[in-house]
């Protein structure tokens, strides 16, 4: 289901090369999306998007990673089991333009020991600790099965929160300030809405059967926060 490496992208450097005589050589990523866009040219630039796309799905075509990176400065870094998510370029092969809040029915620490085992079958990009430590688990470039539909996951990131969903005390002060923090800036990355069409709940994801964040989760508060950190740098 998934890949099971971490290798580097080719280089793809080859078409912007200038070869002797002075005449640019094409990549196969030019004459795939050129050749057959032209074949397409009266259908317009919604084809060509989707060309751009279908091209960052092609075996061996992937973006540079470096082992160990993460996404948002001072996360901690602790990869799921590589059957809990699946090799992806996002936003090039698909779109982001979700957040998915989740609770974990535990604490930090069960999450990532869940996340870490290949038989629990789901990881979240990330995790926020009552304290507001936040530990990144999948790349975003990458789709993590945490939503339990396939369109949502390939379309959203998704946070974990330590705690409960019947415990209002689970949902502190740091742990919603760092997340919101988190939240927003992945809305400024991929240039969507702070708003609750965007930055959904585990419950709302079509065919779901999870309750979570729950009744103790403030919205209101929430999107406050993310709204006041949007242009942070």
């Amino acid at each position: 289901m998934n890949e099971t490496t971490d290798a580097a992208a080719p280089d793809r450097a080859e078409a912007d090369q200038e070869p002797p005589g002075g005449r640019r050589r094409l990549g196969r990523r030019a004459l795939l999306i050129g050749g057959v866009a032209a074949g397409l040219a009266g259908i317009g630039y919604a084809a060509r998007d989707e060309l751009e796309r279908l091209w960052w799905r092609l075996p061996g075509v992937d973006q540079p990673r470096e082992k160990g990176a993460v996404d948002y400065p001072g996360a901690l870094w602790v990869p799921a089991s590589q059957l809990n998510w699946r090799r992806a370029d996002r936003p090039y092969d698909y779109t982001v333009d979700r957040v998915v809040i989740h609770v974990v029915q535990g604490n930090f620490y069960d999450a990532l020991e869940a996340f870490r085992d290949p038989s629990h079958g789901a990881a979240a990009h990330y995790v926020v600790r009552r304290d507001g430590r936040i530990a990144q688990t999948v790349r975003e470039l990458d789709v993590a099965f945490h939503a339990g539909n396939r369109p949502y996951n390939e379309r959203s990131v998704g946070i974990e929160h330590e705690g409960f969903v019947d415990r209002a005390s689970s949902f502190t002060d740091a742990m919603y300030q760092a997340s919101a923090r988190l939240t927003a800036r992945i809305c400024r990355r991929y240039g969507f809405p702070a708003d609750r069409e965007h930055i959904v709940s585990h419950s709302e994801v079509p065919g779901t059967d999870h309750t979570d964040p729950g009744l103790h989760w403030d919205w209101a508060r929430y999107l406050r926060l993310v709204r006041a950190a949007l242009p942070d740098r």
